[in-house]
């Protein structure tokens, strides 16, 4: 358990919180591309607290910039896109991407005053359907040479959805890997042939043993964690009998990201990112090993589940989730549904909106999540005392962090660790994009 300050150290972002400061030195989801499609491409949003409008011009670039007018602090939400940027209805103001005052209409013809003013931007980059954004001080990081951001766009679906919790309890929901034999337990086993797009629907590599049978099966997997170059690995181990072993590794990228396996072609890369203490968005890449993503069945798998525009989950705290008494005595261990991120959004929100760690109780199956709170305090002082995060990389340090491996199969009479780097390596092999050359040590 955590006392109360050191859990308040962990999970306030807000007003220039510690938290959310190390977060803040990290390239952060912001949106989906979707998001600005049609024809106003703006997006209000908040982060860390902070609010926010992003929205493209006529030439096609992103900006992301304060919600508040800094004439007199009017919601540029609102605001007209034109003449290259973004003006505010009020009185006709009107910013560029780079936050620039290009235009002070209501001024006399000879005002200077637009060019002392500018409103506070942040830097924006496209990656794989999303919009991330760089929100601390000086210049972003680069990004990691991670599968799900040097995949070909045919090979990648982004989605997110809304959560109602502090950041940090839906990041540790992620990073365990013994609830998945309980909380998204299902009590029969799915076509695999149906499965696709869906967690724990398909079969282990290797085998044609369901992932669900393994999971229901075998609840007490001896769990590896192993500190890496990006954060945590994290390996399961079930013993299915003599000669078998269900090999399920996961990893944690430092500071608020996990990549775990979807299925023996495709893994799933999830940020979970603070709108403010209290809430906070998973934003999910879904990266393709083998043939291009089925886009229109991804999303209308999750449309299904979500409401737009602020992609709320249709099981949520107002329904208690969907919960079905006589689903739960033959269906599914929680009787919520099929869906695995509203059973995860249930076990996140029922801790509160912030945990109280001070009454929770670890266990060996908390490893990993003892291991993760180590790194973060480490990196809470060094930011405190002026040092570079873990994690914040330069170009040439981001070359070199790869991967990360992320698979689920098994393993009949082989050493757990030679297995899944062979079953990484075989998947990479046929990945549709080029391999990154050797690295000077290798």
């Amino acid at each position: 358990m955590l006392s109360e300050d050191q859990n308040r150290l962990f999970t306030r972002v807000e007003n220039g919180a510690p938290a959310g400061k190390l977060l803040s030195a990290y390239w952060q989801p912001a949106a989906l591309l979707a998001e600005l499609e049609g024809p106003r491409p703006l997006k209000a949003l908040k982060m860390m607290g902070r609010d926010l409008v992003l929205f493209r011009d006529e030439a096609g670039r992103l900006g992301l910039i304060d919600r508040d007018c800094p004439h007199r602090n009017a919601d540029l939400a609102y605001g007209r896109l034109e003449d290259g940027g973004i003006r505010c209805a009020f009185h006709g103001w009107l910013f560029d991407v780079n936050g620039q005052c290009l235009e002070t209409p209501a001024e006399p013809e000879d005002s200077r005053l637009c060019k002392a003013v500018r409103q506070r931007a942040y830097p924006v980059a496209a990656r794989s359907g999303i919009v991330f954004a760089y929100l601390g001080e000086g210049g972003p990081p680069a990004f990691p040479d991670f599968d799900c951001f040097i995949a070909p766009d045919s090979h990648t679906f982004a989605f997110k959805g809304l959560i109602e919790s502090n950041w940090l309890q839906a990041l540790e929901v992620g990073m365990d890997p013994a609830h998945a034999s309980y909380l998204h337990r299902y009590e029969e086993d799915a076509d695999p042939n149906a499965g696709y797009g869906k967690p724990f629907r398909g079969v282990s590599a290797n085998s044609n043993m369901p992932i669900t049978k393994v999971l229901r099966d075998h609840g007490r997997p001896r769990i590896d964690v192993e500190t890496t170059d990006y954060g945590l690995r994290i390996t399961a181990l079930r013993e299915i009998d003599a000669a078998l072993t269900h090999v399920r590794v996961t990893n944690i990228a430092f500071p608020n990201a996990f990549v775990i396996p979807l299925s023996e072609d495709m893994t799933i890369s999830q940020w979970h990112v603070p709108v403010d203490d209290t809430s906070n968005y998973w934003f999910a890449i879904f990266t393709s090993f083998a043939g291009p993503v089925d886009k229109a069945d991804m999303r209308a798998q999750r449309l299904a589940q979500y409401d737009l525009p602020d992609y709320r989950s249709k099981r949520n705290r107002s329904n208690n989730y969907g919960y079905d008494p006589e689903q739960q005595k033959r269906e599914t261990y929680t009787g919520m549904g099929y869906d695995v991120n509203a059973h995860d959004q249930w076990a996140i929100e029922s801790q509160g909106r912030i945990q109280d760690r001070t009454r929770e109780h670890l266990g060996q199956s908390d490893k990993a999540i003892a291991a993760y709170r180590r790194i973060l305090r480490a990196e809470l002082e060094a930011k405190a005392a002026g040092k570079k995060p873990f994690m914040a990389l330069d170009e040439a340090q981001a070359r070199r962090v790869r991967g990360p491996a992320a698979v689920d199969g098994i393993a009949r009479d082989a050493d757990s660790v030679q297995y899944w780097k062979m079953l990484d390596a075989e998947r990479r092999a046929n990945a549709p994009w080029p391999p990154r050359p050797p690295l000077a040590a290798e």
